[in-house]
This record gives C-alpha cells, structure tokens and sequence, in this order.
C-alpha cells in the first residue's frame, strides 16, 4: 500500500497541546512478565493445553535468536487495571474470574498490560507496542467463565481506556486471528467511535463473524466482518484489506490503532486451516503501520491473542514485530 491514504489527522484537539504534533515518538515497546506463564488450563489428560505458556516462551527465544530483545523497550503494566476492568465487564463476571486461582491474577495483569501500552504510546515513550501475554481476550464476553481461553476483553478495554483516559475518539482494531473476536464486535456494534475489522473462518469456533452484521444505528458499517474459507492465503487475506478495510479507515479516520494479532491464521496452526505466510503478517503489520503514520501519528497497540503451532506463532510474531521495529517508508 505505501502511504496511499490520505492526509494526517489532527490528534484530538484537548491533546494538541500537551502532546504536539512535531514530538514523533520513536522505538517499539514490549509488554511482558513471567506472571504470564503461571496460567495453565486443563486438557485432555497426558496432553498440554493449546494455549500454554510455551507460546510465550517460543516467541521471547525467537525475540532473541533475531537480536530483537536488544531494540524492543520494555513496557510496565499499569499498577491497577480493576477499574477499567470493572467499567468494561459485569460485577458478577469480574468477581467469578477474581476467584479463579492463579489464573485470575494473571487475567488482570494481561488487562493491565494493555493497558500499560495505551499510556507508553499516548505519551510518545515508544511509538508501538507488542504485548506478549496471555490469556487472550478477544472471546471474553460475561459469562463469569472462560471463553475461547478468554477471560477479559483485553483490546475491547484498551480501546475504551485509550478514549476515557487519553482522549482518543476513533479507534480502529483489526483482527486477523483465525477465530472471530465475538466480544469486541459485541462490545462495538453499535459504537460509531469504533471501527472493528475482523479477517476469520465464519464456520469455527465461536460460530459468529456473519459478513452480514455490519453494525448498527449510527455505527452502521463500522462492523466489518470478512468471511475466509478454510485454505484461505495471503493473497486472500490481502484483498480483503484492500477492498474492505482500507476505504472504510479513510472514511473513518482513526486516531489510535489496536491490533488483536492472532497468529492462528498461520498455515500449519494446530487450531486452524488457512495458509497465510509470515510475509503476510509483515505485508499486513505494514498496512496497519501505515494506516496509523497517516492518521494518527503511528500510534498502535498489537495485542497478542491466538497461535497454537509454538514455533509457527513464534516466527510469524517475529516476522510482525520486526516490523513493527523497521520504521523505514515501504
């Protein structure tokens, strides 16, 4: 794509002064803690769950084998995520994960995480940021219980701190993971100030995604739902972007970019069926980068969701995140 769109938006005018334009942030943050590994749920007997803390470990050594550990700043969560929490899901639903041994802890923390890159992005600390945690989040809706090994909404809340706190007032989330985030299409659908585009197999897991809802009310058209076959490759992915996401972020005009970056839309993932490559998820990675240089400064949270192939996930976040780094024109 280049940097086809269109003109530089304005950051939202209560934050011009405090943040101006000409202080372009620069570097790529990362969000990670060990705590993100004490979460274990349980499988099938003699086998380990899918969604284990391999994933993190796989992708923090391939950071490593590829020097990307010594360029990525690390990024503190924030001291109390609850309140964003509590604003976003149900009392009963918070209070029944909060007694989930170990897990719940780690749960806040992921939230808190999230929400630590809204801060280090809206204060021009970095200009990006990759959340390497778990759980995952974008199936968490308020059920009191996990949900596609969500718990908390994580992008949902990030993108409902970035506008309450930061004063942020469109925020675009993409999707590309495998499986339909249900909650942040939930959380949105009728919410002009969102734009949610989701890439995903209509027919898995959770069985939501239909191209037909849009949105509604006000937010008509700013639910973009698209429907990939089983087999589906990186040219399927792409034309998609190109035909239905960017026309309607130049229409939109974000002023804060979240990325659910599921990486179970990689061939060979242990929960999925397309055929996308890694250098999809950097053609993909630098749309978005884009996307974001021309309308909102760079700014861009990518939060980690799905990935089940360890060693798969690992090279396509890797693929992603040095990216995210190169900040060079395409």
């Amino acid at each position: 794509m280049g940097t086809s769109l269109s003109t530089l938006a304005l950051l939202p005018k209560e934050l011009e002064t405090r943040l101006p334009q000409s202080e372009a942030a620069q570097g790529t943050g990362l969000v990670y803690k060990d705590q993100f590994l004490d979460h274990v749920l349980p499988y099938r007997q003699g086998e380990p769950h899918p969604e284990r803390p391999l994933r993190l470990k796989r992708i923090l050594e391939a950071f490593a084998e590829r020097g990307l550990d010594q360029e990525l700043l690390p990024i503190a969560p924030v001291a109390d995520p609850l309140p964003p929490i509590q604003a976003h899901h149900t009392t009963e639903h918070v209070d029944s994960v909060r007694q989930i041994k170990v897990t719940g802890p780690v749960a806040a923390l992921a939230v808190a995480g999230a929400l630590g890159a809204v801060d280090a992005v809206a204060r021009r600390e970095v200009r990006n940021v990759f959340c390497c945690m778990r759980p995952p989040g974008h199936h968490a809706n308020n059920t009191g219980r996990e949900e596609g090994f969500c718990f908390y909404s994580n992008a949902a809340i990030a993108a409902k701190y970035a506008q309450q706190v930061h004063g942020y007032q469109k925020i675009l989330i993409v999707d590309w993971d495998y499986h339909h985030g249900n909650a942040t299409q939930n959380a949105f659908y009728d919410d002009p100030s969102v734009l949610f585009f989701s890439t995903h197999d209509w027919q898995a897991y959770p069985g939501t995604g239909d191209p037909s809802l849009g949105g509604t009310g006000e937010a008509r058209g700013l639910n973009i739902n698209v429907h990939l076959d089983c087999g589906s490759g990186d040219t399927d992915m792409l034309v998609s972007w190109e035909r239905q996401l960017l026309p309607a972020v130049t229409e939109f005009r974000p002023d804060f970019v979240l990325i659910s970056a599921g990486f179970d839309s990689r061939k060979d993932d242990l929960l999925g069926c397309f055929e996308i490559t890694d250098n999809a998820f950097r053609r993909m990675t630098r749309i978005v980068m884009d996307i974001a240089a021309d309308f909102c400064d760079g700014r861009i949270v990518s939060i980690l969701e799905g990935g089940y192939n360890v060693d798969g996930t690992a090279l396509a976040a890797t693929a992603h995140v040095e990216t995210l780094i190169d900040q060079s024109p395409a």
